[in-house]
């Protein structure tokens, strides 16, 4: 009996450890996982702060500016940002102040130089500022002690900009996964090489690497091997240590499938059959040194949809991701132009995907020959998938679809 995808999907994400936590240096840490929360030894900010540019006063001093009645006022300091400079600001006086400058003692708010009339020596204010207006104060953004990030998260540039910002140079993390890419079949030929009749240009191994390293892996492409058990052995054997091995091809029930014929015998493997479409043949397990092996169809377009429902997600866990970071956000598309899928497999569709003038986002096959499994040269228009459940037997134009982006 068939598997669900989602079923499939748990099984092989059950065979997934994250790789060690690691330290690295904030500057080379981009990408990379979080193995720990990271947390602010310090206040942020450390100290009251300019929000303008402007002038630091006593709230008192202006309440009742206006361009009308200014109120002039002697600059007594001029305060750049960086500056430890700590004048005491009194009754009478300001100091012109730039935008990141610590606010001096005294000064309880800024004056935007907007509404002044500029002065270096004597300044005219003709605005009032309330008790704290455009001051920054300390710990406003982040007490001592507060999380910043948590483990779990990967860390964006945006994300490295808070962690340096609390201080921190280095971060531990989950190193970036080691994944071999190997693609089975007699039939396969390096590109560039001549073919003979019945021979093509090897894809899959190409397409998996890549895929690979989009989704954060550092990746070894082993390229193709045989149909040939030895031959096969001996490339998985040349792996090394590695944290996950990808096999395209030789899963399915033929004579020379050699990927089950040396790995179905192995404790730990297991091949199944997974009700969906393109891709029903299925392999995962590990080999008998615990390296997780995830083995795919040999069909270009099957291998694809495989890889985005099962190898991206065991990617994304090895790098220490869980939940729904694990998979692509999805999205509600209108049907342009309508195909049929298989009764009882759900069916995962290379699309367009085109968002209209109105917002609505339009979905249509990326092959206009239909939903085969061999039809490489469509994937290269593809930038989404549409997800049919397996209830469906017609999917018709106008009709509503979940799908997913597959270029960001």
């Amino acid at each position: 009996m068939s598997r669900t995808v989602t079923e499939h999907r748990e099984a092989v994400l059950d065979q997934i450890t994250p790789t060690p936590a690691v330290t690295f240096a904030l500057e080379d840490a981009a990408g990379l996982v979080l193995a720990g929360d990271v947390t602010a030894h310090e206040a942020l900010p450390r100290f009251d702060g300019s929000a303008m540019d402007g002038y630091a006063v006593q709230s008192a001093d202006v309440a009742g500016a206006s361009a009308a009645a200014p109120v002039r006022l002697r600059v007594v300091a001029d305060l750049a940002a960086g500056t430890d400079a700590a004048p005491v600001i009194g009754a009478g006086t300001a100091a012109r102040i730039m935008t990141g400058a610590p606010v001096p003692p005294g000064a309880d708010a800024v004056v935007p130089v907007e509404d002044t009339d500029g002065g270096t020596e004597q300044v005219e204010v003709r605005a009032p500022a309330s008790v704290g207006r455009h001051v920054r104060r300390v710990a406003e953004d982040v007490a001592a002690g507060d999380v910043v990030l948590r483990a779990g998260q990967e860390l964006t540039p945006y994300r490295i900009a808070a962690v340096a910002a609390v201080g921190r140079p280095e971060v531990l993390v989950h190193r970036r996964p080691v994944v071999v890419v190997i693609s089975t079949g007699s039939e396969l030929v390096t590109p560039g090489v001549a073919t003979r009749r019945g021979q093509i240009p090897d894809s899959n191994s190409y397409l998996l690497a890549a895929a690979a390293r989009a989704a954060g892996a550092q990746v070894h492409r082993l390229g193709a091997v045989p149909d040939d058990a030895h031959a096969l052995a001996e490339a998985l054997e040349s792996a090394g240590t590695v944290d996950l091995i990808v096999t395209s091809g030789g899963v399915s029930v033929g004579a020379y499938d050699v990927v089950k014929e040396v790995l179905a015998p192995m404790d730990g493997m297991f091949f199944v059959s997974v009700a969906m479409q393109p891709g029903k043949p299925q392999g995962y397990g590990r080999l008998a040194d615990g390296t997780p092996v995830i083995s795919l169809p040999g069909n270009p377009v099957s291998a694809f949809v495989s890889f985005e429902a099962f190898v991206r997600p065991a990617i994304l866990a090895l790098r220490g991701l869980t939940g729904t970071d694990l998979l692509r956000p999805t999205l509600l598309a209108r049907v342009g132009a309508g195909w049929s899928s298989p009764t009882g497999r759900e069916q995962h569709m290379p699309v367009t995907l085109v968002t209209d003038p109105d917002g609505t986002v339009v979905a249509r096959p990326a092959a206009a020959r239909g939903s085969g499994s061999h039809l490489v040269a469509s994937l290269a228009a593809a930038d989404g998938i549409a997800v049919v459940p397996a209830d469906v037997t017609e999917v018709r134009p106008g009709e509503m679809v979940t799908a997913f982006r597959i270029i960001a």
